[in-house]
């Protein structure tokens, strides 16, 4: 019998061990199974050296080698578990920095040694495939600019908010809290992310809240920036500022913060996320590295 991986094949084996066991000879038994009778030999052997009784199943074994001349050394290994902990990032931000810190591995490795020891997410086969839709192309810092605004609870079931804006070509980020939500905020913080990032504004793509609505989009037209709405109940065509969204209040925000602390909270994680962490959409490098005044 050649190598196998039929799910029967360790109870057959079990079967003609024990025929053995009980007195038949290995070639007959290995004449009625077809295979040679030192194969049946094999299966003994393997029934001893696992310490199995006569109702286990002989399992199948990988027949790949269990050493490899070019396999990764084990500080490589024990290299990218340690940033992927550290970082929680993906494969391809953790092979940027190994890259920058002179360890020579490659992309396919370090997704394979992050599967194999179970740090990867396993995309679900029902998942199902959406092609996606074309967009604008921003070819150019402030090509193309997308604004939103969280929501957070105060302790007396009131509000504060905190307007993100993101440069899709950049990916450049302007984040600022307000005590209210109205036409006048959203337009302060248009014109102090464009002093912030140093870059013009040629459109604006926002949702349809109230706080971007028609003297939203005519303030921005007298300074000769062009506003975009997306499709109702379409959040998925803002995404880069959505995702944002949801990195900001992970990793600086969360639910219950004290709202005396957010200004300064939100003032150091814009230095930190244009400075000093690596983004995907832009191969690797830092946002602040695409800006033209950098």
């Amino acid at each position: 019998m050649s190598y196998s991986s039929s799910p029967y094949a360790p109870r057959a084996r079990r079967d003609a061990v024990n025929r053995v066991l009980r007195g038949e000879t290995r070639v007959a038994v290995a004449r009625s199974v077809g295979v040679h009778p030192s194969t049946i030999g094999k299966w003994m052997c393997k029934r001893t050296a696992l310490h199995l009784d006569g109702r286990e199943c002989i399992p199948t074994l990988p027949s790949i080698a269990h050493t490899h001349p070019n396999q990764l050394q084990p500080e490589v290994v024990a290299a990218i578990i340690h940033e992927r902990e550290r970082s929680g990032r993906c494969a391809e931000l953790v092979w940027y920095e190994l890259r920058d810190q002179g360890i020579a591995v490659s992309l396919s490795s370090v997704k394979r040694t992050l599967r194999r020891h179970g740090l990867t997410r396993i995309q679900s086969k029902w998942k199902r495939y959406r092609p996606p839709v074309p967009r604008p192309e921003p070819d150019t810092p402030g090509a193309l600019v997308q604004m939103d605004t969280i929501h957070f609870m105060r302790p007396d079931m009131t509000r504060f908010y905190v307007f993100t804006l993101i440069d899709l070509y950049s990916r450049a980020v302007y984040a600022e809290y307000a005590p209210r939500c109205t036409q006048q905020a959203s337009l302060e913080v248009v014109a102090r992310a464009q002093d912030y990032l140093g870059i013009p504004f040629a459109i604006v793509q926002t949702d349809n809240g109230g706080e971007f609505a028609e003297a939203f989009r005519a303030q921005l037209s007298m300074w000769g920036i062009v506003v975009r709405h997306t499709r109702l109940q379409r959040p998925n065509d803002n995404a880069h500022i959505e995702r944002f969204n949801r990195t900001i209040q992970d990793e600086c925000l969360s639910p219950f913060v004290d709202e005396q602390t957010v200004p300064g909270k939100v003032a150091w994680y814009l230095i930190y996320y244009n400075w000093h962490r690596r983004h995907l959409g832009i191969h690797g490098k830092l946002p602040g590295q695409m800006l033209p005044w950098r």
